[in-house]
């Protein structure tokens, strides 16, 4: 495989970001669609404008991207056809490498999810029944520090 390289999104990127939510979102049967595919791009717009987001490109191609504002971090998604293959660590390692602290949601039925953060250092911190997030869907907070 090639290599992936990260770097700082630009907005002509909106349409890969948008288009990875929308992937992601079909690849995941229980989460609810609550937005459009134009409305992703639109989001993926604002969070690129604010310089929330980073991606991972191979080949040239967006592949993945991680939406962080200081050590919250906002989204982090990767094409369902090239997970495991590195792309999310390396979004994850380059957003560790700039921050002493990380911290993110994630539902509790994404199990996958659970098992990334906690190979790549997160504890579990808390846990809700979803009512005040957007889907109502029950989910965790995960910490990250460096040197702990």
């Amino acid at each position: 495989m090639s290599e992936i390289t990260i770097t700082t999104a630009r907005i002509l990127d909106a349409g890969a970001v948008g288009n990875i939510l929308s992937m992601s979102n079909d690849a995941m049967p229980w989460l609810p669609r609550l937005h459009s595919a134009a409305e992703e791009i639109m989001y993926a717009g604002d969070m690129i404008e604010a310089g929330w987001v980073r991606v991972a490109k191979r080949d040239g191609k967006v592949v993945g991207f991680i939406a962080r504002w200081e050590g919250e971090v906002h989204a982090l998604y990767v094409l369902p056809d090239m997970q495991d293959s590195g792309i999310g660590t390396a979004l994850i390692e380059d957003a560790k490498a700039d921050s002493d602290t990380l911290a993110l949601w994630s539902y509790q039925i994404n199990g996958t999810a659970t098992r990334f953060y906690g190979l790549r250092g997160f504890i579990e911190t808390a846990r809700t029944d979803g009512k005040d997030n957007d889907v109502g869907l029950p989910d965790i907070r995960f910490e990250w520090s460096k040197g702990g």
